[in-house]
């Protein structure tokens, strides 16, 4: 049976929407929320992978006797959330796991639970996949305010394989979740070791029998950025490093772009890793010539100045760059290794940026470098410290890495199980 685009196969059927769930939306308290009393979830809970995620950065909450009169808009566990309104409508999400015993949801979303013959976490995979999102997309009225009403679901097919087929489906698709989740917290563990281990490192050092230093067992000294050891120096950025400007070819002249040679800008690398390997952007000889950009060599740092400011990595290519970012390499580089300025940037810029300096900066000049000091230990102890540090960005990596698999193999899979093109049958006849 062929309905939204694609054949259903044997045993499938398009079912719309509103036949087989119940839909309740939410209210809110006049007022709106408060700072204690029962959650109430909201569009701001749903997070991009589907999940609901409740915290004290955006915990909201509604008065116990207004709950208590609700009739309807009660969470309950495995609930499916989607937004209603605003720029993130059709945004769906699942509660796995009911984080307290009374939970709400206000007028911002709507839940939707799936009746007898349909599996919860199979509406759910659907309609946060590629092709359920579409179709939501599709429904959706208004464009100065997009919005779904409580009769979307009149609107919106479900294609439905008999229930077992489902449970396996969700089953499968849910198994991967449960592997992307536990990679996320694999990370964020290392994560957490980095950011120990850089601040034991960067203001300690380890000495040559790679021990980290202390004050009980070597020289110490009081320096502006603290209690280093006595061989270290604090030096400003700019004593140290070069410090280069980036340029953008003129951008209606065909003959600058799409060459050989990659040009960076800010997206190209606001990721959090260390190393960036490729742009998205390129530029020709020609381009390079007529402009301001120029070409930093494999192992020099880039730092952004403006929009997200202090992002840095370290090029693993030769590259050229946009006026958003400074290049930075080593004057000496018996005396500072580009390996260690990278780390030394990550952990001290912070304080520049926000905490010591108490300013907000919305980009970064070139005498601003002035003010970035580090600590400097002697070229033999910048090395233990960055061999140290490389090894959890190692392991980072490798579980980034993995997890984008996952990720990867997640949307194949949604592809293939939830319209019927890869069938779970000999799954089901196995167990």
């Amino acid at each position: 049976m062929k309905r939204e685009g694609f054949k259903l196969p044997e045993g499938w059927k398009w079912v719309k929407l509103g036949e087989v769930v119940d839909l309740e939306v939410g209210i809110r308290p006049k007022g709106g929320a408060t700072e204690e009393g029962i959650p109430s979830l909201g569009g701001e809970h749903i997070t991009e992978d589907g999940k609901i995620v409740f915290n004290d950065k955006n915990a909201k909450f509604i008065p116990e006797d207004f709950y208590k009169i609700m009739r309807k808009g009660k969470v309950k566990e495995l609930d499916i959330l989607i937004n209603k309104d605003g720029a993130n409508t059709g945004k769906v999400g699942i509660l796995k796991n009911l984080f307290t015993k009374r939970v709400a949801i206000n007028e911002h979303v709507f839940i939707l639970r799936a009746k007898d013959n349909l599996e919860q976490r199979f509406l759910f995979y659907w309609l946060f996949s590629h092709l359920g999102q579409t179709k939501i997309k599709e429904i959706i009225t208004g464009s100065a305010q997009p919005g779904l009403s409580a009769s979307f679901v009149n609107f919106l097919f479900l294609p439905t394989p008999p229930l077992p087929e489902q449970q396996k489906i969700a089953e499968i698709l849910e198994t991967v979740d449960n592997a992307i989740e536990k990679t996320e917290k694999i990370i964020e563990k290392y994560k957490r070791i980095k950011q120990g281990l850089m601040q034991e490192l960067l203001t300690k050092g380890i000495d040559k029998n790679w021990q980290i230093r202390s004050e009980e067992t070597h020289k110490f000294k009081d320096s502006p950025l603290g209690r280093i050891p006595a061989e270290w120096e604090v030096v400003s950025v700019f004593d140290i490093a070069h410090i280069v400007s980036g340029g953008t070819p003129n951008t209606s002249i065909p003959e600058y772009w799409n060459g050989n040679i990659p040009w960076l800008s800010i997206e190209d690398f606001n990721t959090g890793n260390r190393w960036v390997f490729s742009s998205s952007k390129f530029i020709t000889e020609l381009g390079l010539k007529r402009s301001n950009t120029k070409v930093l060599r494999r192992g020099m740092l880039l730092i952004s100045a403006r929009g997200t400011v202090g992002a840095i990595v370290q090029l693993g290519k030769d590259m050229a760059f946009n006026q958003s970012c400074y290049g930075l390499d080593s004057k000496n580089k018996d005396k500072l290794s580009n390996d260690f300025l990278y780390y030394a940037l990550i952990y001290y810029i912070k304080f520049f940026l926000s905490l010591t300096y108490g300013n907000v900066f919305d980009t970064i000049t070139k005498d601003n470098f002035k003010e970035i000091r580090i600590p400097l230990p002697p070229l033999p102890g910048q090395r233990r410290i960055v061999k140290v540090l490389s090894q959890i960005d190692e392991v980072i990596e490798k579980e980034e890495n993995y997890k984008r698999k996952l990720e990867s193999l997640k949307r194949g899979l949604m592809e293939d199980l939830l319209t019927g093109k890869v069938r779970v049958n000999n799954l089901l006849e196995e167990i």
